[in-house]
């Protein structure tokens, strides 16, 4: 059976620790720059970007690219770093695939927008959970703005176009808040891709939607418990049953140590004739 060289292992690992110090160092960076493309391609979406704009856009898309080979450059394990990437690698090629424009091939171009929304809110989704270690509440409402906002956005650039559908973004943005508060709305996409950006909002919704419901019902619960006169037995209410069953076993214990004397059966049986 073949070992492994440990060369091999320790340049493994010093190629791992040279690529975590490296997301460290271009944590709050990759962060910014996250949340400027994210919030040129609503722009792009709503309004479209004027050639100042564009080249932005175009620059910062340029480092997420430069930012993605290094780091796939240093990565001990190529195949692993890409299957775990897969999504940041369909961001990054999206939007080289403007020239759809060019040959106007409009099904195919929104479909291609369709994936760029689901890949950018992604990729700024990623920077965003290297930014809370823990992915806790606050990870959670950061996020369901971001998808909020950009779901909007891409949910009016499918259904303006429509009869009766939706004439600005902020009616977009009213009806994606509705959906991701689970409460619903009377307008039905009618376009394909509003369809699939409305399912996979509505996905998103009813998860968070538990996880939100499950962690206020928490932070009311943890009230209650330390609330000596609340009917919810709290912390310190189970603490000081179990100091009182710890400090019965103790005297148990120790009557039966001092008790040396042995006990004598009693026969409850009537003596016979």
């Amino acid at each position: 059976m073949n070992q492994a060289d440990p060369s091999e292992h320790s340049l493994s690992q010093a190629r791992y620790e040279v690529l975590q110090q490296l997301e460290d160092w271009l944590d709050v960076p990759m962060l910014a720059l996250s949340f400027v493309w994210l919030a040129l391609f609503v722009v792009e979406l709503i309004w479209g970007l004027n050639p100042f704009l564009d080249t932005a856009s175009t620059t910062i898309w340029i480092l997420f690219i430069f930012n993605f080979l290094l780091e796939f450059a240093i990565a001990p394990h190529k195949r692993t770093y890409l299957r775990r990437n897969w999504l940041t690698v369909c961001s990054l090629a999206l939007p080289a695939l403007r020239i759809l424009r060019i040959f106007r091939v409009v099904r195919a171009a929104r479909g291609v927008r369709l994936l760029g929304i689901m890949t950018r809110t992604n990729r700024g989704m990623k920077s965003l959970s290297t930014s809370f270690r823990r992915r806790g509440f606050g990870y959670v409402v950061a996020s369901t703005t971001i998808v909020t906002l950009v779901g909007a956005a891409g949910m009016y650039a499918f259904e303006r176009d429509v009869p009766n559908g939706l004439e600005s973004y902020g009616t977009a943005l009213w009806w994606t808040a509705m959906l991701m508060t689970t409460m619903g709305s009377d307008y039905f996409p009618e376009t394909p891709e509003g369809r699939i950006l409305c399912f996979v909002l509505a996905l998103y919704g009813f998860a968070v939607f538990g996880y939100v419901t499950a962690t206020i019902a928490t932070f009311f619960v943890g009230r209650d418990a330390d609330d000596d006169e609340a009917e919810i037995a709290g912390a310190k209410s189970i603490q000081a049953l179990q100091a009182e069953i710890a400090a019965l076993r103790t005297e148990i214990h120790n009557l039966s140590q001092t008790t040396n004397a042995p006990i004598t059966p009693v026969n409850l049986e009537e003596p016979r004739d």
